[in-house]
């Protein structure tokens, strides 16, 4: 059995890929989910990186996912919830399936995840693992043009508290919820100046930091029900 894994869900691009490609330098074990194929997922089969496809939006496949960690005889170091979804009541007829969506990813997910995969984690303090939430910014403030995203998440912001007092002392529980992280390919510049001008660094900082606050929150002995805002200053503005 290894104790140097690393599950991490939605890794085929940009901050998961980012997260599974640097556990997987360090030696860690990583086991990766992905939703559909992409250039990132060859890459990191390539890496050694264990990638399973794993369409989320129904509930089998949660289970399934959980199933295929269990069988691989490992101790988990830390899990990262990260996949998600992200969409706006401006774009669909049903709003009632965008809100079925989105708890669904980013709510019924790590939640049943978290159920499955924590009697894989640590036992004691000593040991330590990790379960890491990606919220938002917005669960701040909401967001009337995504209001159901932001609801989605600060549910999931919640239920950190919730794992937080459930698994210790021998898990951590805790949540990032950034802003502005990184462009898409397809963003213009007069997007990219507005988005730019809404946190007080005015910098769109890229994968690396949240890389470096995944480190920090599993350097902590400490650290447990807490939120990192990775949001630039944003609140200040």
């Amino acid at each position: 059995m290894t104790d140097k894994t690393i599950v991490i869900t939605g890794a085929g691009q940009r901050i998961g890929y980012a997260l599974a490609s640097h556990f997987r330098t360090l030696g860690f074990h990583v086991i990766a989910s992905y939703r559909s194929e992409k250039p990132g997922v060859t890459a990191l089969r390539e890496m050694g990186v264990t990638c399973i496809q794993a369409d989320f939006s129904a509930d089998g496949a949660i289970h399934q996912f959980a199933r295929e960690v269990a069988e691989q005889n490992i101790q988990i170091r830390a899990l990262i919830h990260n996949a998600s979804d992200w969409n706006a009541e401006s774009k669909t007829d049903d709003c009632a399936a965008l809100l079925d969506d989105m708890m669904q990813i980013h709510v019924k997910t790590p939640y049943l995840l978290n159920l499955a995969l924590s009697p894989f984690m640590a036992t004691d303090s000593t040991a330590g693992s990790d379960i890491i939430h990606f919220t938002d910014y917005v669960v701040r403030k909401g967001s009337e043009k995504h209001i159901a995203y932001s609801a989605s998440k600060a549910a999931l912001d919640n239920m950190t508290l919730s794992f937080a007092q459930k698994l210790a002392p021998s898990v951590k529980v805790n949540s990032i919820a950034p802003a502005l992280i990184m462009f898409n390919e397809g963003d213009d510049e007069a997007y990219r100046k507005r988005a730019l001008s809404k946190s007080l660094m005015a910098i769109a900082p890229g994968e690396q930091e949240v890389v470096n606050a995944v480190e920090f929150i599993m350097n902590s002995n400490y650290m447990t029900g807490q939120s990192i805002n990775l949001d630039g200053g944003r609140a200040l503005k």
